[in-house]
């Protein structure tokens, strides 16, 4: 029995569609050979392909006419953070507009929704949700914290030279107004309680949970990215900070282990303590126990908050405690 014919390069290494088989002049007995298998209709898997998600979605989204990659498949393509738990995760989610039927296919998670279409984008040849409605979708199934974590991630400032992205993927602004044309998507309450709590200036998920730790023990809100020198582009910035009070704060993680990192931690951390000023560095045992031994700290460096008492306890012309 002779062999199959070679396929070509672009369909040998990752999955295809009928149509672009079709595009190569493969006719429909080379796809019955046995060293293809299908992946649902119109879509075919080479022999030995190894689970790779970009390719898979690409296919799939090419495969299904309308639709396109949403939800938790979008967030990993995007390289959006996530919790832990969704490491390595395979689950395939497709979007369809609600005027279409639903996606039913073995191993795919469908969802009709509302959709606009500055919502969506070609990303790498993927039709594909934009990081802001990839958001807003996954705002039904994450914790409060974790939406938030994301939503800093989209308003931050990309690092140049480090990052192949120059501007932030949205704005405060822009998610509000994204917010305001879907008001009765499921989730929709928690996105607008997460997009309170969005800052820009967290370079990490770590950054704002303790962000949000700090405001949760009662603290005030820290200013983010702090430089000794305010106007000083070259004063190496801490996390957060309190710069009336004179307390900065830095969270350390897994890339602070390179020699290059280490050499600039250090030079910052000689920097502020140089200055006089209170000092804290926190790590991967202080997220563990959510920052709350974190705050602990943080609080006793900071000078005691003069608190407003209850209106029945103060009387009508006593609404603040003077006492030390």
């Amino acid at each position: 029995m002779r062999p199959p014919a070679a396929l070509p390069a672009h369909l040998a290494s990752a999955p295809f569609t009928v149509y672009e088989a079709r595009a190569a002049t493969i006719g429909n007995n080379r796809l019955r050979s046995s060293d293809l298998a299908t992946a649902g209709r119109l879509l075919y898997l080479p022999a030995g392909w190894e689970f790779e998600l970009r390719g898979l979605a690409r296919a799939l989204s090419a495969a299904t006419p309308g639709a396109w990659i949403s939800h938790l498949t979008a967030a990993v393509l995007l390289g959006l953070w996530l919790p832990p738990w969704y490491s390595g995760c395979r689950e395939l989610h497709l979007s369809k507009p609600r005027a279409l039927p639903q996606v039913r296919r073995h191993g795919v998670v469908g969802h009709t929704v509302l959709v606009f279409d500055d919502e969506l984008m070609d990303w790498d040849g993927i039709r594909i949700s934009t990081p802001a409605r990839t958001w807003l979708d996954l705002a039904h199934t994450l914790p409060l914290k974790d939406l938030v974590a994301i939503g800093d991630q989209l308003v931050r400032q990309p690092h140049p030279g480090l990052e192949y992205r120059t501007e932030p993927w949205t704005t405060r602004l822009r998610l509000a107004a994204l917010l305001g044309r879907h008001p009765k998507l499921k989730g929709i309450v928690k996105a607008r309680q997460a997009l309170e709590l969005v800052r820009p200036g967290s370079d990490s998920a770590p950054e704002t949970f303790l962000r949000l730790a700090l405001t949760a023990a009662g603290l005030p809100e820290p200013e983010l990215q702090v430089r000794i020198l305010p106007d000083d582009p070259y004063s190496p910035p801490a996390d957060l900070g309190y710069r009336r009070q004179r307390v900065a704060m830095q969270y350390d993680g897994g890339h602070h282990l390179t020699r290059e990192q280490q050499s600039r931690d250090n030079q910052r951390d000689e920097a502020f303590n140089a200055a006089g000023w209170r000092y804290f560095k926190f790590n991967a045992n202080d997220l563990a126990d959510d920052f709350r031994g974190a705050a602990r700290r943080v609080r006793a460096a900071l000078p005691p908050v003069k608190r407003r008492l209850p209106y029945h306890l103060s009387g009508p012309n006593q609404g603040f405690d003077h006492h030390k």
